[in-house]
Formats: structure tokens, C-alpha cells, sequence
């Protein structure tokens, strides 16, 4: 196994994979011109960030599904972190859709000072770490992550890409941000996707017809999305995410982490999750 060292890189007190992130490309972030009408779908990895990467663009453009059938998903909404943003976000046209997963106090300087709006998605944390445990086994550019116990020691200390959970989504949890942050969970998704595509709509102050918003909805099931070539990360090389090993999107589904935790660390995952948001109103969703 690579040394970690060799994997990641140190930002800010966290680890971020060499192959996605750069000095360049996170310099690139820092000092991006955000805009008003600029929307960020902000997630901490492994909440649905792939999954309003596909809806968001769709409810911008009144429902066209040809970009979703032709453009891969970074090429939709791209990670402005990321190493491809700088050549993706030149041909983009406003309003203008992008997807990170970086801490609000790291947003670049001029998203404080726009009037940006932000999509934030929140899920539970135990699903989130099952997740994130497939993606360690498929992806060449994250370390083994070793036993499901061991992983989860690593998630709940921090030691994994973009930090500890709690400290992410209490820090988007601002109350500077006003009217300008939607929280939408995981598990409304499921539930109710086209709810959640209507309040999205509300929020951004747009609107669909009924039939576009019925295209949109179907294009956006999360098994219509497993299908489609240009979102579910197959055309990514095997080098990268070994699709074999375990697909990108994978269930889709809430509740799989009871198939992943004993008694024991269901009990310890819970105390360290709840001793760590004591004094917020949050509650797993």
C-alpha cells in the first residue's frame, strides 16, 4: 500500500487526494470571481452531491436533458476545487451551477460579499461512512481503507478527505448566510424527489412546467441516473475507480448502514457524533 503521504495532500488541516487537488487548482478556488446568481450545491463527500449535480442543471435550463445525455456531470456542474474546474467554468453560461465540498469558512473571499445561494445536502452520517468506505475500495487515489471498523475510526477522527463530518456541517450551519442556504437531506430525496425539486425551484426563484418537471424527475431517479453513462462514472478509467471493485453509484438507498454496524459500534459512532454537535439543534436525519 502507497504511504498516505504519497496519496494526499495537506490543506488546511485536512487531507485532499494529489490526483483531484493542486496547489493550482486550489489557488485557482480561493480567488475565484464568484457571481450573484451563482449556485453551489455544497455537501460534505458522499451526501448526494453526484445526485444534484444531475438535477440542478436540468431545473437552470427548463428542463432540456440533452447536456445530462451528452456532458458528463463536472462538465455540467463542475467542482470548483477541483483540478478541471478552471477549463470547465470558462464555457459555462449563467446562471452558473457548481459543486464543492469545502468548509463555508473556506469558501473564496468573494462568495462572503455575493449573494450566491447554496444548496446544502446533509445525510446520515452512518450511511455517509458506508459509502464513503466502498468509494475507498474502488478509487486508486484514496488509501485501503482497511476493515469497515477500522474506517469508521478513521471518519469519525478526521482522517479522511475534507475532514471530520461534524465540523462540516456545523460549519454551514451559519447564521450569516440568511435566506441565502437551502438544507435539503438525503433522505427527502428519497422519499420525495420531485418535492425536493420543487423546493429547489422555489428557493432559486424559477419555475418548470409540469411536464418538464415530470421529464426531469424521471431523468433524475437515481436508477435512471445508475444507467446513464455520462453521470454513474463508468467512462472514468478503471485506474482511477474500478467500477468492478464496487460501482460508483452504488445503492441509492437509506438505511444500509444496519447491514454494516455491530451494536457496539453503533453505540460508540453515536456518542462521539452526538458529544460533538452538543450545543447545535441538529439531529441525525
Amino acid at each position: 500500500m502507497m504511504a498516505q503521504s504519497d496519496l494526499y495532500m495537506v490543506y488546511h488541516g485536512f487531507c485532499l487526494p494529489k490526483l483531484a487537488y493542486t496547489v493550482e487548482s486550489l489557488n485557482y478556488f480561493e480567488s475565484f470571481q464568484v457571481q450573484d446568481d451563482d449556485i453551489f450545491v455544497i455537501t460534505y463527500p458522499k451526501s448526494g452531491t453526484t445526485w444534484m449535480q444531475e438535477i440542478l442543471p436540468l431545473l437552470l435550463n427548463g428542463g432540456d436533458l440533452t447536456p445530462v445525455l451528452t456532458l458528463q456531470g463536472y462538465e455540467r456542474a463542475p467542482w470548483l476545487e477541483d483540478v478541471r474546474a478552471a477549463q470547465v467554468v470558462a464555457k459555462l453560461s449563467a446562471p452558473r451551477a457548481f459543486i464543492s465540498h469545502m468548509p463555508y469558512h473556506l469558501m473564496p473571499f468573494t462568495f462572503f460579499r455575493s449573494k450566491a445561494k447554496v444548496i446544502y445536502i446533509i445525510r446520515n452520517p452512518k450511511d455517509v461512512v458506508v459509502s464513503y468506505f466502498y468509494f475507498h475500495q474502488m478509487a486508486s487515489f484514496l488509501h485501503d481503507p482497511g476493515t469497515f471498523e477500522e474506517f469508521t475510526d478513521s471518519f469519525l477522527a478526521g482522517n479522511v478527505m475534507f475532514g471530520k463530518w461534524t465540523d462540516h456541517v456545523k460549519s454551514w450551519r451559519n447564521p450569516d448566510l440568511g435566506d441565502r442556504i437551502l438544507y435539503i437531506t438525503y433522505e427527502e430525496m428519497i422519499q420525495d424527489l420531485r418535492g425536493v425539486m420543487e423546493r429547489v425551484l422555489c428557493f432559486l426563484n424559477r419555475q418548470l412546467s409540469e411536464d418538464a418537471l415530470n421529464r426531469v424527475t424521471e431523468q433524475c431517479q437515481f436508477k435512471t441516473m445508475k444507467q446513464n453513462k455520462m453521470s454513474n462514472y463508468s467512462l472514468a478509467s478503471p485506474k482511477l475507480m474500478d467500477n468492478s471493485k464496487s460501482p460508483f453509484l452504488r445503492k441509492g438507498i437509506a438505511g444500509d448502514w444496519k447491514n454494516h454496524f455491530s451494536p457496539e459500534l453503533e453505540a460508540k459512532f453515536n456518542a462521539v457524533i452526538c458529544e460533538e454537535l452538543k450545543g447545535t439543534d441538529m439531529t441525525f436525519p
